[in-house]
């Protein structure tokens, strides 16, 4: 347009040219063509560094298609992917929708000032098993720098509430001044319909009083007022869970700790733009000291002892001594243990186990194998000391059934 315009004006050739900077035949033959759109060769298609690996991603997104980029870059990389994250992520905006914008108000909080709580529902099948079952993840995210604790339980019940409170506190080494919570039951019991106070779990307020953190409900129907624990749940779906296999429980959370510690509290965080483990060094300082011992809390029942010698508690089984006299036992569970009283003594002492349908039998319970005849199960036979048995060939007690029988 340049060359045309200057042409209009009268110019010469070589004026033109020179002042263009190209060559007369290039000024003389786009005079000649006039004012005319370009036209271009097709580009040559080039090979990227990602071609190698679009199956591969297409066949993970079709299985699995909330996977993360950041996920999906470590598993080809580990194939021998040499290129960045750019055209990975431009790639796979083009084979998935995105999601839709929602727009929320960040609320944040001090240093040591707030932690959030809630569970997440699972389901795993492990290769020690051959059904499908049902978990719950614990997480414990400190409002600050976005830190994350986090475990695979077997129940939400309160004596495993209670205890990974106790462990992500020992992780943390210090506990936050307050901790909000979902309206899950074992930490909110409900709210009278008069003065709509809320009414907390005794057992957590005592927890609470034990580690100085004030417990603290969000409101109800509102799941984004704790957002910074409902969003791992999702990244943790996406970037951890899916496409694993796990052999067993504790397999799970070995796994799960080694990303905590390597990728979910390594990587940069999107909403504070600081590498969360390094930003949590810095907000450790400001929790609350930990108390000298840990808190105990002891929730007592009745149990009623199977033909089997066990009480049931929490789904797993838990044997009592053989000379047990009483059918129905006092048991205490803590944290950690189940403690078995009868008459007020103390008669076992358990690890309090994790997963469903186990059985704990302590040795010394057991002095003789049970027997089971078709009528069921039987106690234990138990040989009392000082009593000794003598010992008759086969024909002596064939006589005594043959008198008892009334014949000769």
């Amino acid at each position: 347009m340049m060359i045309l315009e200057l042409h209009r004006q009268g110019l010469p050739i070589s004026v033109i040219a020179q002042r263009t900077g190209h060559d007369r035949k290039t000024v003389r033959k786009y005079i000649q063509r006039g004012l005319a759109a370009p036209k271009y060769k097709p580009r040559a298609a080039r090979t990227g560094a990602l071609d190698d690996f679009r199956s591969y991603l297409q066949e993970r997104l079709q299985a699995w298609p909330e996977l993360t980029g950041s996920r999906l870059l470590r598993e080809i990389r580990a194939l021998g992917y040499q290129g960045g994250k750019t055209i990975l992520n431009d790639y796979l905006r083009q084979i998935r929708p995105a999601p839709a914008p929602a727009f929320e108000v960040r609320f944040e909080t001090p240093p040591g000032q707030q932690a959030q709580v809630d569970f997440a529902e699972f389901k795993v099948r492990f290769a020690s098993e051959p059904m499908e079952r049902k978990i719950w993840l614990f997480a414990m995210v400190l409002g600050h720098s976005r830190y994350l604790w986090a475990q695979f339980v077997m129940h939400q019940d309160l004596p495993t509430v209670l205890r990974c409170h106790m462990q992500a506190f020992e992780h943390f080494a210090g506990a936050p001044r307050e901790i909000l919570y979902d309206r899950m039951k074992t930490a909110v019991l409900g709210e009278p319909e008069q003065d709509k106070a809320i009414i907390y779990n005794a057992k957590l307020l005592a927890c609470g009083a034990h580690y100085g953190f004030a417990p603290r409900a969000c409101q109800p129907y509102r799941a984004k007022t704790k957002g910074k624990v409902e969003r791992p749940f999702r990244y943790i779906r996406a970037d951890f869970f899916m496409a694993r296999s796990f052999v067993d429980l504790q397999d799970m959370n070995r796994q799960l700790r080694l990303w905590l510690d390597t990728v979910a509290n390594a990587r940069l965080h999107a909403s504070t733009q600081r590498v969360v483990q390094e930003h949590f060094q810095e907000e450790r300082p400001s929790l609350q000291a930990l108390p000298a011992g840990r808190f105990d809390a002891v929730l007592r029942q009745e149990r009623r002892v199977s033909s089997e010698g066990c009480v049931s508690v929490g789904g797993n089984y838990y044997s009592v001594p053989d000379g047990t006299r009483r059918r129905t036992l006092d048991v205490e569970t803590t944290a950690d243990q189940v403690r078995i009283h009868e008459d007020g003594q103390l008669i076992a002492v358990h690890a309090l186990l994790q997963g469903r349908k186990q059985r704990s039998v302590l040795p010394g319970h057991r002095h003789v194998p049970r027997r089971s005849t078709s009528h069921g199960p039987r106690d234990a036979i138990r040989i009392l000391p000082g009593h000794a048995v003598s010992t008759r060939p086969l024909s002596f007690y064939e006589q005594i059934g043959r008198q008892l029988g009334g014949r000769p």
